[in-house]
C-alpha cells in the first residue's frame, strides 16, 4: 500500500460519518453509495459492511476494484482509498465484530432487518492518500492513551480484585479505580437475571441515581448486546443517531419499574462482558458525554479489567465456607409496622406501594422476613441457604452471591427499613427497624 498509513486513520473507522464507496459497472457507468461502516483490519486491508448494495456489489463483481472516501470523525479530513476486492464473509470474528456494531445502532429504531449485515467484504488497499482541503482552524484533538501504560494499569487493577476477599469490595474497587485511574466517568455492573433473558444493574458509578436493579433485554442496546454476543463494543459517537442512547432504556411494566441509571444523551460508550469458565457473569460499561472518550487501548483495558472481576465473582458464588457458630436468637424487634407485598408469580417484593425487587432477590428477602417472624432468626448462613429447598436455587450455578450483593445495595439505595449486613465471610444478616407484615400476593 502506498500513501498514508492506514493505522494512522483509526478515527475514520468508527462509523461516525458514513464513508462513500464509488464503483463503475462493465458498460463504464459509475455508481456511488454510501457505507454504514468501513472497518480497519490491519495495514493492508479493511472490510466493508455489505447490508443491500446490489448493484456495488455486481460491480465489483465485474472490475474487482473501487474507490473510498473515508472521514476523519474529529478533524473532517477525508482520505481517498483505491481497494481492490478479496473475499466476503458471512460468518466468523469479522463479519461479528460488524454486525454486533449494526445491531447496536440499529435495534431500538426496529431497523435490525433492514440495517442486518449481509456479509462483510474484506478489500486490500492499493493506496491511500489525503484529499486535499483548505485547512481551517480545527479543535485540537486528544492523543489516544498509551497502550503499554493502559494495559499495565488494568494488569494492577486485576491483581488488586484478585486480592479483595469481599465480592462487593471487589465491584467497588474495580469502579473506583476506572473512574479515578482511567478517567472514565459513567460506570456500570450488570449481571444476568435467572432467566438469562435480562440484565440487572448491579453497582454504578457517576451518576445522580444509582439505579440498582434497574433491566434492560439481552439483544437491547450496547450492554445488552455485549451480553447476548460474549463481545466487547464500543461506540465512538452515538449523535449520528439518538437511538444508541434510548436503546437501553426499556420499558417495564409499572410499577415494576427502575430507572435505569445511564446518561440521557451519551455520545460514547463501550462494554466488554465478564466471562468464567465460558458463561456470562455480568457487563462492564462506561460511557461520557463526550465523542472519542474511549480508544481501542481502552477496551482492551476494560475487557482485562471484566475478565477478572467476572471470574473473582464467579469463585466466590463457588465458595462454601465452614458454618459459624451459631447465634442465640435476637429479641423480636419492636417499633413502626412494615407493610411487605411479596408476590410469588415474580418473586418481587413492595415496601408499601413502593417496589422493590424481583426475581431470587426477592426470594431472597422474602425468606429471610418469614424466618424472622416464625423463628426470631435475624442470622444466615451462605450454606444454609443454598441448600433449602424452599428457595428453589439453581443447582449447577446459583449466583447466590451477586444476588445477594445486589438485594443489599437495592435495600440501602432504597433506603428501606431493612439492611442485609456481612458481619463475615459466608454469613448474612437481617437488621429490621420495625415489625414486618408481610402480605402473600396470589
Amino acid at each position: 500500500m502506498t500513501g498514508v498509513p492506514l493505522r494512522d486513520l483509526h478515527a475514520c473507522f468508527e462509523g461516525v460519518i458514513p464513508s462513500i464507496i464509488a464503483t463503475v459497472d462493465a458498460a463504464g457507468v459509475p455508481n456511488i453509495s454510501y457505507l454504514s461502516h468501513v472497518h480497519y483490519v490491519d495495514d493492508d486491508h479493511v472490510a466493508l459492511s455489505n447490508q443491500y448494495f446490489t448493484k456495488t456489489s455486481a460491480n465489483v463483481r465485474d472490475r474487482g476494484t473501487a474507490a473510498l472516501i473515508v472521514v476523519d470523525g474529529r478533524s473532517g479530513r477525508q482520505y481517498l482509498l483505491d481497494i481492490a476486492f478479496v473475499s466476503s464473509h458471512r460468518e466468523g470474528a469479522l463479519f461479528e465484530r460488524m454486525s454486533d456494531h449494526l445491531n447496536a445502532m440499529s435495534s431500538r429504531q426496529g431497523m435490525s432487518d433492514i440495517m442486518a449485515l449481509r456479509s462483510a467484504d474484506l478489500y486490500r488497499v492499493l493506496s491511500c492518500e489525503a484529499v486535499p482541503a483548505v485547512e481551517a482552524g480545527e479543535e485540537p484533538v486528544a492523543a489516544p492513551p498509551d497502550a503499554g501504560a493502559r494495559l499495565a494499569a488494568a494488569a494492577r487493577l486485576a491483581g488488586a480484585i484478585a486480592r479483595d476477599a469481599d465480592a462487593d469490595a471487589m465491584i467497588d474497587h474495580a469502579l473506583r479505580s476506572l473512574a479515578e485511574d482511567f478517567g472514565f466517568p459513567h460506570l456500570m455492573v450488570l449481571i444476568p437475571d435467572d432467566s438469562g433473558t435480562r440484565l440487572t444493574v448491579i453497582a454504578s458509578r457517576g451518576y445522580d441515581s444509582p439505579g440498582t436493579g434497574a433491566e434492560v433485554g439481552l439483544g437491547e442496546g450496547v450492554a445488552g448486546t455485549v451480553a447476548a454476543t460474549l463481545r466487547p463494543l464500543r461506540l465512538a459517537d452515538m449523535s449520528r443517531g439518538r437511538r444508541y442512547a434510548e436503546a437501553a432504556r426499556i420499558e417495564t411494566p409499572v410499577p415494576r419499574a427502575i430507572p435505569y441509571p445511564g446518561l440521557a444523551e451519551p455520545l460514547s460508550q463501550m462494554a466488554v462482558p465478564m466471562i468464567s469458565r465460558g458463561e456470562l457473569t455480568g457487563v462492564l460499561m462506561a460511557e461520557a458525554q463526550t465523542r472519542f472518550a474511549f480508544a481501542r487501548e481502552d477496551e482492551d483495558a476494560l475487557a482485562l479489567v471484566a475478565g477478572q472481576l467476572g471470574a473473582a465473582l464467579a469463585l466466590h458464588d463457588m465458595a462454601t465456607e465452614d458454618e459459624p457458630a451459631a447465634k442465640p436468637a435476637p429479641d423480636r424487634i419492636a417499633g413502626p409496622r412494615i407493610r411487605i407485598r411479596y408476590f410469588p408469580y415474580d418473586d418481587s417484593i413492595f415496601i408499601g406501594e413502593d417496589y422493590l425487587i424481583r426475581g431470587i432477590s426477592g426470594r431472597l428477602l422474602h425468606h429471610f422476613l418469614r424466618l424472622h417472624l416464625d423463628e426470631g432468626r435475624s442470622d444466615f448462613t451462605n450454606r444454609e441457604l443454598r441448600v433449602d429447598p424452599r428457595l428453589r436455587l439453581p443447582e449447577v450455578k446459583d449466583n447466590l452471591e451477586t444476588r445477594l450483593i445486589l438485594l443489599r445495595r437495592r435495600l440501602d439505595d432504597h433506603a428501606a427499613p431493612l439492611r442485609l449486613l456481612r458481619p463475615e465471610r459466608g454469613r448474612i444478616r437481617l437488621e429490621i427497624g420495625g415489625i414486618p407484615e408481610i402480605e402473600v400476593v396470589t
